[in-house]
């Protein structure tokens, strides 16, 4: 035998020999770079905000502690392979998730304000018009819950919770615009004033 291939074997030899052992062994490494991918995707508000992926990526971490328990080394490193690229997805997909709910909870906050301070003049105008105050008692009840959750929106905005903010928000810019409503037709009743009908042709 040739000294070539003497060192072709031995090269294949010791090839086989990396495989077997690097088989032979607990994907330690890829399991804590797993571990730590979960745990960003966490910080990143992954678990709230792209919870499927999130799971899933959990998921697959166990099942590559699973498969350690069975001596099954080959497929541990699949899933623990599999589990840090499903936490790396979890991340992205929940930051987009978060910042589209946070665009969503500014802008219904700068409705909601509008909608408060449309009504805050309504009220104005309807004291002007004489209109009794016992007709308006309900409609400034449901004024003051819409100010209160305006100020609780905020708060919840400025500590990051950002779909309870949207959702503060919302219902409470929903009773501010229906006060608005209330209040122009209890004026346009007392004063006679209707809006003018456009007619098509």
């Amino acid at each position: 035998m040739s000294r070539l291939s003497r060192v072709v074997i031995g090269l294949l030899l010791g090839s086989i020999t990396f495989v077997v052992v690097a088989c032979s062994d607990p994907p330690t490494k890829e399991m804590n770079q797993a571990q730590g991918a979960i745990d960003a995707a966490r910080a990143a508000g992954a678990e709230q905000y792209a919870p499927e992926e999130y799971r899933a990526a959990v998921a697959a971490l166990q099942r590559s502690h699973d498969a350690v328990g069975q001596r099954d080394y080959r497929q541990a490193l699949n899933y623990a392979l599999d589990a840090r690229e499903r936490a790396h997805d979890a991340a992205r997909s929940g930051a987009e998730h978060m910042a589209q709910i946070r665009s969503d909870a500014e802008q219904t906050l700068t409705a909601l304000t509008l909608a408060t301070e449309s009504a805050r003049t309504r009220f104005t105008a309807a004291d002007a018009a004489h209109i009794p105050a016992d007709q308006l008692v309900v409609l400034r009840e449901e004024y003051e819950h819409a100010q209160t959750d305006l100020q609780k929106a905020r708060a919840e905005l400025s500590q990051q919770h950002y779909a309870a903010a949207r959702d503060l928000a919302r219902n409470a810019r929903d009773r501010a615009q229906a006060v608005v409503f209330q209040l122009n037709a209890a004026i346009d009743a007392k004063t006679g004033h209707r809006p003018v009908r456009r007619t098509g042709r």
